[in-house]
């Protein structure tokens, strides 16, 4: 079965391309609090090193913590594997994507909300064919 996932599917950890790839190129760099594995190797097309993840579960971009992130995007040339990254008081920890949940954010006046919608307060007129 997971086989078959690796071939069919991208979201269920990595496909078969990928495990090859990341055997044939892929450095180890690190890894996170979360288990995600990242790898860097080769070059890109601008000429930078090219640089991965290997998610531990489903993929899941804002499962990657804030000083990964910035090593991702070529932001910084060292790895927090490489030093002791203390993210800074704004950056917020990781929380699951709740779409499509109970937890969902849903601001007042949304379909799926509570409450109702704000009244219009009349100073816009909305377009009507002809007008």
């Amino acid at each position: 079965m997971k086989l078959l996932l690796q071939i069919f599917t991208w979201w269920n950890e990595q496909t078969i391309g990928t495990r090859f790839h990341t055997w044939r190129f892929g450095k180890r760099v690190g890894e996170d609090e979360f288990g995600n594995v990242y790898y860097q190797g080769g070059t890109d097309s601008e000429g930078r090193t090219r640089r991965w993840v290997i998610y531990n579960g489903p993929a899941e971009a804002s499962a990657i913590p804030p000083g990964w992130h910035g090593w991702m995007h070529h932001r910084t040339d060292i790895s927090p594997a490489d030093e002791k990254y203390v993210p800074r008081e704004w950056q917020k920890p990781h929380r699951a994507n709740a779409t499509g949940t109970a937890q969902a954010y849903r601001p007042k006046g949304s379909i799926a909300g509570a409450g109702e919608r704000p009244r219009v307060t009349g100073d816009y007129d909305a377009w009507t064919p002809r007008s």
